[in-house]
């Protein structure tokens, strides 16, 4: 069934009687707008609020002003999270069983795998656009790449998108484009040719504002989508930001990451009890800073710095939407979520791009047009602190991220908010704010809502996840989470996408160990054999296609 039609600030208000909140909002209200930004591989440490050393001044005010999560889980990588993101389930379910760049020969044509977002999965921008939301998007798309796949399709009455995963933030090549440059934007589904001066998150912010302009002239509240590609691969940023982090990180991997660590600590984000995750031991293949030439390091150190200043942009530019909803009059009754697609990457895309016509890695040219680096494993490391592992797996470096929520001004609430959420989360919790029902969940056709509305979370009665359960697969790489114990299960890295080796299985209680550092199963094989149980009846319930072995 669905939810009672109450209006959002009664509902919010009702669940929040004896928590001690100051409501200011009673009766009827307006239905809130809603505005979602999404960073694309940004690092749980990175921003100020959470410890991080680069100036984010718009996303510290508006986690000091609403609530910080520590908390929030996303899936391992991009556009598996985009699929749970928009329609509220289990990514197998949605049509991202894998990544649609990484869908292996017995995974084809398998329900769940199709490589977009289904037609079988809700989009919650089709719902709120029905429940009487203008819908809007800017930035990456990453749900199909098909006419009949895109934003246009799914509910977004404007949209401007990149439909690939990842794309130069310049404007690309045209002539004999390189691989990377091969991407495709669309306004509303049509092709369209990005102007000369195009950098990514400038552009989506300015286009974004413009539609934000054009939809206030009906009076509807509104759904807008920012699905920024900052800061992910390759590392390119303004010139007017490039020099600002200079010299910022010479110290190193280490310093730059305990002092992350102590910040974190004195904010409270992370409990000083916590045991964080120790980097990764240094071999040849991997040196630590200390083994790096003074050359290297100077390159190392330039990659930092260049990811610091695309960061800063990202605030730059989302200070700008808020400032845009500040003179319209909207700030007050807008939610206002933030969060990461993932954990921290740590990839090394430059090996597949070799110094050619459209790549130049040449120190003086890193981080302008035809630059294709990555800022490496070990700054991954510390963007992914306390974190073990990154991206692509589902540690807690890979699916924690940071998320920050300010509610419209009559429901605020303020601080650091420690239970445990998950992307899927949102399209419930969008709904029951704009009051809204909950499909029928006998609608065969369909699969079912199933993400948990954060309504009662977001004024302070806890998890809706406290009595329930949380588990996810990608690339064979699994975790099944009950309560604070965590199963993780890990395969043996065997090439991107390839699940055929079965995972290694081990267990910790991540409430006092985030950085998964002591492995609890040759203590409680018990606990291990159970949740791996429940963990084999979620692959079923949702359609995991194992290879054959």
């Amino acid at each position: 069934m669905g939810l009672l039609r109450m209006p959002p600030a009664a509902l919010f208000c009702a669940l929040s009687l004896g928590s001690g909140l100051a409501m200011a909002a009673t009766g009827e209200a307006r239905q809130p707008n809603i505005l979602l930004i999404l960073a694309d591989d940004l690092g749980y440490s990175d921003l100020g609020s959470y410890g991080g050393d680069i100036q984010t001044p718009t996303l510290d005010q508006l986690a000091s002003q609403g609530l910080q999560f520590t908390s929030m889980y996303a899936a391992p990588t991009c556009s598996i999270t985009r699929s749970m993101l928009m329609s509220g389930t289990d990514n197998h379910l949605a049509g991202l069983g894998t990544m649609a760049e990484a869908l292996q020969p017995f995974q084809r044509g398998k329900p769940g795998y199709e490589g977009y977002l289904n037609q079988r999965a809700y989009s919650v921008a089709e719902l709120l656009k029905t429940g009487g939301y203008n819908t809007l998007m800017v930035g990456k798309w990453h749900l199909g790449l098909e006419a009949d796949q895109g934003p246009d399709q799914r509910g977004f009455e404007q949209s401007f998108t990149l439909l690939e995963g990842g794309a130069t933030h310049f404007k690309p090549a045209t002539t004999n484009p390189g691989k990377i440059e091969q991407v495709h934007y669309r306004e509303n589904g049509q092709p369209v040719e990005l102007p000369a001066n195009f950098y990514s998150t400038d552009f989506y912010t300015d286009k974004l504002i413009s539609y934000l302009q054009n939809s206030q002239k009906d009076g509807k509240p509104f759904f807008a989508y920012a699905a920024y590609t900052a800061p992910h691969w390759p590392l390119q940023a303004p010139k007017e930001y490039l020099d600002k982090y200079r010299g910022r990180f010479d110290q190193g991997y280490d310093s730059v990451r305990l002092s992350r660590l102590e910040r974190m600590k004195k904010l409270g984000v992370l409990a000083s009890e916590v045991q964080p995750a120790q980097p990764l031991p240094v071999n040849p293949k991997l040196p630590g800073w200390d083994q790096l030439t003074p050359e290297q390091q100077k390159v190392e150190a330039r990659k930092m710095e260049i990811y610091a200043a695309m960061v800063d942009n990202l605030d730059h530019n989302i200070g700008r939407l808020v400032q845009y909803l500040r003179q319209s009059g909207q700030y007050d009754n807008t939610l206002i979520v933030f969060m990461s697609d993932n954990g921290a990457a740590a990839e090394n895309h430059a090996q597949f791009y070799p110094p050619g016509a459209h790549t130049d890695n040449s120190f003086a040219n890193l981080g302008q047009p035809g630059s294709q680096i990555d800022y490496g494993l070990r700054w991954a490391e510390v963007s992914a602190a306390p974190f073990h592992l990154f991206k692509g797996t589902t540690a807690e470096g890979g699916i924690s991220v940071p998320a920050i929520v300010q509610l419209p001004k009559g429901l605020a609430r303020q601080g650091i908010e420690r239970g445990v959420a998950r992307v899927d989360d949102l399209a419930p919790t969008f709904l029951a704010l704009a009051g809204i029902a909950l499909p029928e969940q006998a609608e065969a056709s369909r699969h079912p809502i199933t993400g948990k509305s954060l309504v009662p979370m977001l004024a302070g009665k806890g998890s809706p996840h406290l009595n329930d359960n949380l588990a996810g697969e990608l690339f064979g790489n699994a975790y099944y989470r009950e309560g604070n114990l965590k199963l993780l299960g890990m395969r043996p890295q065997a090439g991107f996408g390839d699940n055929r080796l079965p995972p290694q299985w081990q267990l910790f209680d991540v409430a006092k160990d985030r950085g998964e550092t002591t492995d609890l199963a040759a203590s409680q094989p018990e606990t291990v054999q159970r949740l791996k149980a429940a963990w084999l009846q979620y692959a079923e319930r949702v359609g995991v296609v194992f290879a054959p072995r």
